[in-house]
């Protein structure tokens, strides 16, 4: 039966004010958030801080190979992210609803097995209560999802990693034959300086999509599961050989972007590996059956959030596209911004995964106390992350700028972009916590049509900014976008519809 005993939110648009003291405290909820998002946030930026190293290594070739790969990674993260977003998001929020009614389903069968056992134990003999006892843990076992080895049966786990495995390889195809002119698109025409190590570094790249196609689904059950620990020491694994490898196939083997495209592939099916391993030692992944599968959940809910995926990417994408365009040398300071804006940044998607599995439980057990709890606590630990990351970059990029390059230009112009980076901060936390709120709560739909109409302005934005205030104008144009995100986020939970009618109660 549902939960109506929470406080009344007289005003649920002041969700960011709610028992706001509690904020940092400790307690079973905080605990438990803490648990899952500092795991996943370290895990989450752990790929962005092996692109930064990337970035540096290739940065001491020369600033035309660290723009023309500044552009490929661009490409190849927003393509990659059409397929993964929907993936990984759709994965969590499926496995944590099963996994809890699962949960549910065996405190129930216990509470029934003790109160027959009572009652048994005056009726039957004890060799007939064993033989009972057998049948219950059997069916018990059966109803649940658990096999005989003690693995768990989640019909959305072998779903996800079926569908990863076939988006990885379409994407690797995709990329390998579209490299030119995709990268003509983003303004490497072909035969200019940047086309050449663009195109090797692409290429090589794609090798490996299949790979993190996989292990974000992959990350996704475990994340559905509320285990974010695993995810974060295959990541950490992964991302040191890639480092280790970089310098070696880069200056030793002297095989310039093209080693650095080869360490980060390795690294790739190296994390897949560990990660596959750990979950069928936990998770049967062997489907019994086609319609044990959820595939069909899997492509409606996914197909939402790819209309949302590819409203993102056309805006970031088409960002990266006018700074190209303006020079190598502002693609290369923008590369730089671009990296550091997204790896802070992507610190409160571990808020937001955290939100995203405890909501997807709440929800599932109707227990909607608990959900607003959770989503008060969640944003506004994401406004406090945002302040301090907004100072520490704000002082840090200044001094850590020539890490990435010892161009003057390029130095001057992450200058310029560093004030963008550093303040927007506040409003990215916020803009990423919201989504994994509102996908905790399954309003997939809303989430892809309002981002639809969030990215129409800021395209426009986008055209007109830079188009007339250059590298300034994208940075101010990159604002307006994340302001709109967040707004969007905000506006579901603060009119209270949807799934959010209950706070009206």
């Amino acid at each position: 039966m549902a939960e109506k005993d929470f406080t009344c939110w007289e005003n649920p648009s002041c969700i960011l004010f709610k028992d706001v003291r509690s904020a940092l405290k400790l307690d079973e909820l905080g605990v438990e958030i803490a648990t899952i998002a500092l795991p996943a946030a370290m895990a989450l930026t752990a790929d962005p801080i092996a692109s930064l190293i990337d970035t540096a290594f290739i940065g001491q070739i020369g600033p035309v190979e660290l723009a023309a790969v500044g552009v490929s990674i661009a490409l190849f993260n927003q393509i990659s992210r059409i397929a993964i977003f929907p993936l990984v998001s759709v994965t969590t929020s499926f496995v944590a609803e099963e996994d809890s009614m699962k949960g549910a389903s065996l405190a129930i069968e216990e509470d029934d097995v003790s109160s027959k056992d009572s009652e048994d134990k005056m009726l039957i003999p004890q060799k007939g209560l064993d033989e009972k006892m057998h049948r219950l843990d059997s069916a018990k076992s059966f109803d649940i999802g658990e096999v005989e080895q003690g693995k768990k049966q989640i019909a959305s786990a072998p779903s996800a990693l079926i569908i990863g495995g076939i988006l990885g390889l379409l994407q690797a195809v995709f990329l390998i034959i579209t490299a030119r002119p995709l990268l003509s698109f983003m303004g490497v025409k072909y035969g200019s300086e940047m086309s050449k190590p663009a195109e090797q570094y692409l290429k090589l790249r794609s090798l490996g999509a299949p790979a993190v196609l996989l292990s974000l689904a992959l990350q996704g059950v475990f994340r559905g599961l509320k285990d974010t620990k695993t995810p974060l020491y295959a990541t950490v694994s992964g991302d040191l050989a890639n480092i280790i490898l970089d310098p070696i196939f880069i200056f030793v083997l002297k095989m310039g972007v093209r080693g650095a495209a080869t360490a980060h592939v390795i690294s790739q099916y190296l994390i897949a590996l560990i990660l596959f391993w750990r979950l069928q030692r936990q998770v049967e992944l062997l489907s019994p059956s086609l319609e044990y599968l959820q595939l069909g959940r899997f492509m409606k809910n996914g197909f939402q959030l790819l209309i949302r995926v590819i409203a993102v990417t056309f805006c970031v994408t088409l960002a990266a596209s006018m700074a190209a365009r303006l020079g190598s040398t502002e693609m290369a300071a923008f590369q730089v911004c671009l990296q550091v804006w997204l790896a802070s940044s992507l610190l409160a998607d571990g808020l937001a995964v955290a939100g995203q599995a405890i909501l997807a439980s709440a929800f599932a057990r109707k227990n909607y106390s608990r959900a607003a709890a959770t989503a008060s606590r969640v944003l506004q630990l994401s406004l406090a992350l945002g302040f301090c990351l907004a100072v520490m970059l704000g002082f840090g990029l200044h001094f850590g700028a020539r890490i990435f390059t010892k161009d003057a230009d390029v130095i001057r112009l992450i200058g310029v972009g560093i004030p963008f980076v550093a303040a927007t901060q506040p409003i990215n936390s916020l803009a990423f916590v919201f989504d994994g709120v509102n996908f905790g709560a399954s309003d997939f739909a809303y989430s892809a049509y309002s981002m639809v109409i969030v990215a129409i302005f800021s395209i426009i934005a986008l055209l007109v900014l830079s188009s007339t205030c250059g590298f300034i104008g994208i940075w101010i144009a990159l604002t307006v976008y994340m302001s709109l995100r967040a707004l969007a986020g905000f506006w579901r939970i603060g009119t209270a519809t949807g799934p959010w009618e209950f706070l009206r109660s």
